[in-house]
């Protein structure tokens, strides 16, 4: 069982979703986004010369993020002493990608030093639907 707050009935209709990791001693938190979906390539089967893909379940159960601060603390306080909420859920790769950078801009994450975030890298691309 996975230890989000709020997590999806069936994750089948999201490709990820944005969240935000608050470390409950001292306030400080972490706001990120994370995919429930991860390709995994395998060698050709014998005989054979095209590599074998699949789309498999990701981590997401069980991660904590990218910060090796955030993951520093982890270690030392414990995972009892933080929270993993997810933010919202989202349909497409786009989506997280524009949320969790929208979420990161809202919350000034760069600017405030209860903030585990130190980097916010993110390209984005508009969605061929909205090029017309």
């Amino acid at each position: 069982m996975s230890s989000w707050k709020n997590p999806p009935k069936n994750i089948n209709d999201y490709q990820g979703f944005v969240y935000k990791i608050i470390n409950k001693l001292n306030g400080k938190y972490y706001i990120g986004k994370k995919f429930f979906w991860s390709k995994k390539t395998l060698k050709p089967l014998k005989g054979k010369k095209r590599k074998r893909r699949f789309i498999v379940e990701s981590d997401w159960k069980t991660y904590w993020g990218s910060s090796k601060k955030l993951l520093e603390d982890i270690d030392t306080y414990g995972e009892e002493s933080f929270t993993k909420e997810i933010l919202l859920l989202c349909k497409t790769k786009f989506e997280c990608s524009y949320y969790e950078l929208k979420y990161q801009m809202d919350n000034e994450v760069l600017f405030d030093t209860n903030s585990y975030n130190g980097i916010i890298n993110v390209r984005l691309r508009k969605p061929r639907e909205f090029e017309k």
